[in-house]
């Protein structure tokens, strides 16, 4: 039979930290539904989509589906469904890569561009509402906090 180990009791400091991780992840939620709706609602689209046209945007000269679903963290099949909606929707365009048949660029059209840019900055003003319109040094200061936690925490850091 497998004996559980003794652990030392929780800090008062490592109680605050679960409360904080808690708020994170409710805010966080609160964030994100809030950002779906809005979404849906104001350019009847969703927020993988948004994603999706995000990162085309970035790279303005295209990304490979498996570069574009490396970056978002999500399987091939999740990607390929989206972007062959946006190519039907004229807002995004498969290229053919030289020298390889079986791969394709994608990126945003013209059209695509525009409405991405719309979405963005729609998107930029829904996140600091959701917020609760936290100034600049107030999100700075949060910003810098979080950022610790992250090298302190995560070789992988961004």
């Amino acid at each position: 039979m497998n004996k559980i180990k003794a652990r030392p009791a929780p800090s008062p400091a490592s109680k605050e930290s679960l409360r904080l991780w808690l708020r994170i992840l409710k805010v966080q939620r609160m964030v994100e539904a809030e950002l779906r709706e809005r979404l849906r609602v104001e350019f009847d689209t969703t927020l993988p989509r948004f994603d999706v046209m995000s990162a085309l945007y970035r790279y303005r000269d295209g990304m490979k589906m498996s570069e574009l679903s490396r970056a978002l963290k999500v399987s091939n099949g999740n990607v390929t469904g989206i972007v062959d909606r946006l190519a039907e929707d004229g807002l995004a365009l498969r290229v053919p890569v030289p020298g390889d048949r079986r791969a394709a660029m994608v990126r945003l059209t013209k059209r695509g561009v525009e409405l991405f840019e719309a979405q963005a900055a729609a998107h930029e003003v829904w996140v600091h509402e959701a917020l609760g319109g936290l100034e600049g040094e107030e999100s700075a200061m949060v910003t810098r906090m979080l950022d610790h936690a992250l090298t302190e925490g995560d070789d992988d850091a961004e």
